[in-house]
């Protein structure tokens, strides 16, 4: 981790997340909100927030988030780092256009970005630049000071990301019963998304097979299964699957799907299986729904034990690697580029995300990438 402290040029921190409802009667709104633009009816709406119902209709991912500002405030406090952190979300209160409004007029004008999204993807990359953009053009059409906003760098492969995952998996073993444990399978989850797009991101030059979404989740898997070798001495097996498919059926997303997994592996005489969602940074609906009532649902049905590990959450080693990215980050701002922390293969990711990088199939402008109208 670093050692410096200065977070110049920036003044604020933003926390930028995805939103979620937070009872009944917000459901259905924000599900418009997540697909405004398709024209899906309300009655589809409601087939699709079934999953919130089940839930009294609350996600968790505001509550997740509030304790991430916590952990953030009180790592940046204790470390001597004097720098306010906001949050502001894209589909839910606190909106971000909001958030930003309240940020400038607070007099912040050099702003850093953390998006609750480790992976390079459309969805989890470039969307949220655009996202920055659209509010940042709401407040230039409101007369206020449009602020330079710069989104801190993939961390995938953080140690402060990284630790907490192998610690859940570890945990996760220990809980299974002693005669099924040595004999586990490890299936590390992530959102399945279109192969389109899993092809299409990252840099121009990473494209192709899964591009870089695809790569550094294998890198993260691969890190995570060396490191608890190296702690139990044994060589668990593993693979990434994915979870929470969504789209059209006759579109290509990434597979093996996460319940067909489990089902194969059954068939395959494994005797139990740890369930590791390292892509996702909380707990969110997602992994609640689709790891923890569906996929368990489905390993009872076949009899399989399974064990969900931890997700990063608000671990306080999370906080800290998010102080040292803002500082990394200024300190590249302030003069030559900082070492910078990252395990595996693959490296610290860029700061500035390149042209072409994770394209939409209809570009929008993004902020905060070399191709973004507020420099």
């Amino acid at each position: 981790m670093s050692d410096l402290r200065d977070p110049a040029p920036y003044d604020a921190l933003l926390l930028l997340s995805f939103g979620g409802p937070e009872g009944p009667d917000d459901v259905v709104p924000f599900l418009a909100n997540v697909t405004r633009g398709r024209g899906i009816p309300e009655e589809r709406l409601k087939e699709v927030g079934k999953h919130y119902f089940l839930f009294g209709g609350v996600s968790p991912i505001n509550a997740q988030n509030r304790a991430l500002l916590d952990a953030l405030r009180k790592d940046f406090s204790e470390h001597g780092l004097d720098l306010p952190v906001y949050w502001g979300n894209r589909n839910w209160a606190p909106y971000l256009t909001d958030t930003l409004r309240e940020m400038v007029t607070d007099g912040r004008r050099r702003i850093a970005v953390l998006a609750t999204s480790a992976y390079a993807s459309y969805s989890g990359c470039r969307q949220y630049r655009e996202n920055l953009a659209e509010s940042l053009a709401a407040l230039e059409a409101e007369g206020l000071p449009v602020p330079r906003v710069d989104k801190l760098r993939h961390y995938f492969n953080h140690p402060g990301f990284v630790e907490p995952m192998v610690e859940g998996v570890l945990a996760s073993l220990a809980d299974l019963p002693d005669d099924v444990r040595t004999g586990a399978h490890l299936a590390f989850t992530t959102h399945s998304i279109p192969l389109s797009a899993a092809d299409t991101s990252g840099p121009v030059e990473a494209h192709g097979d899964g591009g870089a979404y695809v790569a550094e989740h294998l890198d993260v898997a691969r890190l995570i299964v060396d490191a608890v070798r190296e702690r139990t001495g044994v060589a668990y097996p593993w693979q990434l699957v994915y979870q929470s498919r969504s789209g059209a059926p006759h579109i290509p997303w990434l597979e093996p799907d996460i319940c067909d997994h489990l089902e194969a592996l059954h068939g395959e005489g494994v005797p139990a299986v740890v369930m590791a969602p390292i892509g996702f940074v909380s707990d969110h609906m997602e992994v609640l729904y689709d790891l923890d009532t569906e996929a368990t649902a489905k390993a009872a049905e076949l009899g399989l034990p399974v064990r969900r590990s931890a997700t990063v959450g608000a671990d306080p080693r999370f906080a800290a690697a998010v102080r040292d990215l803002v500082l990394e980050r200024a300190a590249a701002e302030q003069g030559p580029p900082p070492q910078r922390c990252a395990l595996g293969t693959l490296g610290a990711s860029h700061d500035l995300c390149p042209v072409g990088c994770c394209p939409a199939r209809a570009p929008e402008p993004a902020a905060a990438g070399a191709d973004s109208p507020y420099a």
